[in-house]
């Protein structure tokens, strides 16, 4: 089969390109602005790859057209392709749906849901099955470093493991749904639920309604991992559940929960008052902990024990833009972190508070990308987000609100800055040896990583 992907650089449809060419299928695809990393790996695996959707790609005659969420409906003609194929009336799917029909039936699929951590949990995950030698499949919005590639098919038999990093934002401009109600899985981790996604929904309450539907797609013999700390998520299983329930996370003793107690460095997991394992690692924060206890949980239900789990967990590496370091030059280290909203930006900044010394400073630079930010939705939250840096540096560029009106109970602390190049020349001035600078996207950030290195070799 051929098919022709409409948004293929974006995590999600690359993946699911890899995954379709891994199969078999002849794969091209096209996209906006196609750049590296995406563009290059996808091209190394034989994929022809378009810029721009122009109607001509019509000629191609692929067999099916897979439509990415990026793709819409506008009287501004940004999409002549999909307008030209719907005149045609040529076959089209969606990319979760294609991918739910072509690669998850008959597999014991294992989807990480959740506001944060999704893509940690499921490389966590991912690698406890495959260090216990069950080759699973997989789909990660990012690279587990421990496997180097963000997807791959593994053990294509009836009943293998595939874990997918389970989305809630919408599938298609014409299927609104959730990404993940297309998954099926017989194994779904609940990480966290916070509003998010401005764009898509209108409120928390909105969100809620769509967890619940993939809760409802669990089967009788399938497992709920649920973080007990968070309210929302009980709200959801009140709604109706019919599957078995584990609990992660919870701050109290209660009988059937895993719990953890301890440094993040090395970890006691619990279950009630019975040491269940210990787990040894490098990382930091216990938004870390409760991902591993949601991995384990998950792992368990196919049988891997947490004596099982803790050893993965101990030579496990994490995804790559998670707490990164870029390098280091003039005595300053430089990190990279794909933190966006401001729960994962507090959380990002608390896992190195952690880990540094009391003396060293924090300096995070971020940029407010993500649709939700833009919207300046939340704005309001980030001082509270920063509360342990040092000093803090925003890029104002693009944004249709007033970062430094936001910023304003930070005094000081906070400065603003018109584009990365500004940026630079700003933490430039300021920083000395021993300092930490942070940097916050879910973008490229303009590259800010290595001018900043560049700039402080100087």
């Amino acid at each position: 089969m051929h098919i022709h992907i409409l948004g293929i650089c974006g995590t999600f449809m690359g993946g699911l390109a890899a995954l379709a060419r891994e199969a078999g299928h002849r794969v091209t695809g096209c996209d906006a602005n196609v750049y590296p990393p995406m563009s290059t790996q996808l091209e190394a695996l034989g994929i022809e790859l378009i810029e721009g959707f122009g109607a001509e790609q019509l000629d191609l005659k692929p067999d099916l057209f897979v439509i990415g969420n990026v793709v819409t409906r506008s009287s501004e003609g940004r999409f002549p392709l999909m307008e030209a194929l719907l005149d045609a009336g040529l076959p089209y799917t969606s990319g979760p749906q294609w991918l739910a029909e072509h690669v998850l039936q008959g597999r014991h699929v294992l989807a990480v849901a959740g506001t944060h951590g999704k893509t940690t949990t499921t490389s966590m995950l991912a690698w406890i099955l495959e260090h216990a030698g069950l080759n699973p499949g997989f789909l990660v919005g990012g690279v587990p470093q421990n496997f180097n590639v963000s997807a791959r098919l593994g053990a294509v038999t009836p009943g293998g493991p595939f874990v997918i990093e389970a989305d809630e934002y919408d599938t298609a401009f014409f299927d609104k749904r959730s990404k993940f109600v297309h998954y099926r899985p017989r194994t779904a981790v609940l990480n966290n639920l916070e509003y998010d996604h401005a764009d898509i929904f209108p409120d928390l309450a909105a969100i809620e309604t769509q967890f619940h539907h993939l809760v409802r797609t669990v089967p009788p013999s399938g497992r709920l991992v649920v973080n007990a700390r968070e309210d929302a998520l009980q709200r959801v299983l009140q709604r109706g559940c019919w599957s078995e329930v584990q609990r992660f996370g919870a701050r109290k003793e209660e009988p059937g929960t895993l719990r953890a107690r301890g440094e993040p460095s090395a970890f006691d997991v619990l279950r009630g008052s019975l040491k269940v394992a210990r787990v040894e690692w490098d990382l930091a924060g216990e938004h870390n902990q409760l991902n591993a206890l949601a991995a384990m949980a998950a792992a368990e239900h196919l049988g891997v024990t947490p004596e099982q789990s803790a050893a993965a967990l101990a030579v496990f590496r994490n995804v790559r833009r998670r707490l990164e370091l870029r390098g280091e030059a003039g005595g300053v280290k430089v990190y990279d972190d794909f933190a966006h909203h401001p729960t994962a930006i507090r959380t990002t900044v608390n896992g190195l508070r952690r880990r540094v010394a009391p003396s060293e400073r924090i300096l995070a630079v971020f940029e407010p990308r993500s649709n939700t930010m833009k919207l300046g939705t939340m704005k309001a939250q980030l001082p509270w987000a920063l509360e342990e840096v040092d000093l803090a540096f925003c890029n104002q560029a693009g944004l249709g609100w007033d970062a430094a009106e936001a910023l304003l109970p930070m005094g000081a602390q906070a400065q603003v800055c018109e584009g990365v190049e500004a940026l630079v020349a700003a933490l430039v001035k300021v920083a000395r040896p021993g300092d930490h600078i942070l940097c916050m996207s879910n973008g490229g950030f303009g590259g800010i990583h290595e001018k900043l290195l560049a700039a402080l070799q100087r």
